[in-house]
C-alpha cells in the first residue's frame, strides 16, 4: 500500500505520521497521481500547528508533481500518462500516491523536471501574483521583500531582476544576504545587524517604498508600515513569526493614506483561465532561465519532521522537496 504523512491532532512537528494508506479510483471531476515530488512551504506549518483549522485526521502539504495514473468523469483536460504539477486545496501532498480535484492540476512542460516542479509551483505562483496582480510592478520600483533568501525570497529576487525592479530584501545572516544578492536582490538588510525601517530610508533617501511584500507577520508589520511612501501598499502575505495583531486603521492615516491587503494565492488561482495564465507565465520565466529554482534542502518523505524543524528555525534557504 502506498504510504503518505498524516496528522491526527496539531502540535509540532512530532505529530506528523508516516503511515499506510489506501488509494482508491478517482470520482467525477478527480484524477490520481504517482508523485515524483513534493514541496514544503511555510504553510504546511501552519496547518500542522492548528492555525489553519481543517478537519482532523488530515493531510499536509499543497504542491507536488508527478504523472497521472487515472482520471474521473468529466475531466477533459488530463488523460492518464500526463505529466502535472499543481499548487492547492485540500493539504495532502505528502504522499506517494493521491487522489485530487484535477482542477488545481496543470500539465508541465517538457522542459522542466519534476522535482524543479515541486519546488516552484507554490512559490512561482505566489511570486507572480503578488508582482502582476496584488501590486503590479511595471519596471523602475524600489520594493522591500522580506525573508528574501527562502523560496518565494529567491524567486522574488530573480523576478524583480528581470522586470528592472530595484529589490530590497531582508535576511537574518549574513550568508542568506549573500545568496539573495547572488540572485539579484540589489540591497540586502541583516535584520539581526541592522534597523531595517531605518536602512530602508536610507536607501531611498527617505522616500520609503511604494510596496513591501511581508510574509513574516508579527515581527515585521509595523516597521514595513514604517517603510511605506505616503499612498504605498502594504502587502502582507505570511504569518512566519506568528499572526499580525490587531491594530486601528489610523495607523494607515497617519503613515499617509497607505492601502493593505492579505491576499491568497488560492483566491488568484480559483479560476481556471487564471491558473492556466499565471502557470504559463511562470513557465515561460523558468524556462527562459530567468528565474532558476534553487532546491536547497531534499529530504526523504519519512524525514517530514526534521523538514519542518529545519523550516520553523529558518536553517533553510531556497527551496525545499520531499521525495516520496
Amino acid at each position: 500500500m502506498p504510504k503518505a504523512i498524516r496528522i491526527f491532532k496539531t502540535g509540532g512537528p512530532e505529530v506528523m505520521e508516516y503511515v499506510e494508506i489506501e488509494v482508491g479510483e478517482p470520482g467525477p471531476g478527480e484524477a490520481r497521481v504517482r508523485q515524483a515530488a513534493c514541496g514544503l512551504n511555510y504553510i504546511d506549518v501552519y496547518f500542522r500547528t492548528g492555525l489553519y483549522p481543517q478537519p482532523l485526521p488530515a493531510g499536509l502539504g499543497m504542491e507536488g508533481a508527478g504523472v497521472v495514473e487515472a482520471i474521473g468523469a468529466g475531466v477533459t483536460h488530463l488523460k492518464p500518462g500526463d505529466r502535472v504539477a499543481y499548487a492547492g486545496r485540500p493539504p495532502g501532498a505528502y504522499a506517494e500516491v493521491r487522489t485530487m480535484p484535477a482542477s488545481v492540476l496543470v500539465r508541465l512542460p517538457d522542459a522542466i523536471g519534476f522535482d524543479t516542479a515541486a519546488a516552484m509551483m507554490l512559490q512561482g505562483l505566489t511570486v507572480q501574483y503578488l508582482f502582476h496582480r496584488t501590486f503590479a510592478l511595471r519596471g523602475g520600483e524600489t520594493i522591500l521583500f522580506h525573508a528574501a533568501a527562502g523560496g518565494v525570497g529567491l524567486i522574488a529576487c530573480q523576478w524583480a531582476k528581470a522586470l528592472g525592479v530595484t529589490m530590497i530584501g531582508t535576511v537574518g545572516s549574513d550568508e542568506k544576504g549573500a545568496l539573495a544578492k547572488t540572485h539579484g536582490c540589489a540591497h540586502v538588510i541583516n535584520y539581526n545587524q541592522e534597523n531595517f525601517v531605518e536602512r530602508v530610508k536610507e536607501i531611498t533617501g527617505g522616500k520609503g517604498v511604494p510596496v513591501v511584500y511581508d510574509s513574516i507577520g508579527n515581527d515585521t508589520f509595523t516597521g514595513s508600515l514604517d517603510c511605506l511612501s505616503p499612498l504605498g501598499t502594504m502587502v502582507s502575505f505570511g504569518s512566519a513569526s506568528g499572526p499580525v495583531p490587531p491594530f486601528g486603521l489610523n495607523e494607515l492615516a497617519s503613515r499617509g493614506s497607505l492601502f493593505i491587503t492579505r491576499p491568497t494565492l488560492f483566491t488568484h488561482t480559483a479560476r481556471r483561465e487564471d491558473l492556466d495564465a499565471m502557470a504559463a507565465d511562470l513557465f515561460g520565466m523558468v524556462e527562459s532561465g530567468k528565474v532558476v529554482i534553487d532546491i536547497n534542502q531534499r529530504y526523504a518523505l519519512q524525514d517530514v519532521g526534521q523538514a519542518h524543524s529545519d523550516l520553523e528555525a529558518r536553517k533553510t534557504t531556497g527551496s525545499t522537496i520531499l521525495i516520496p
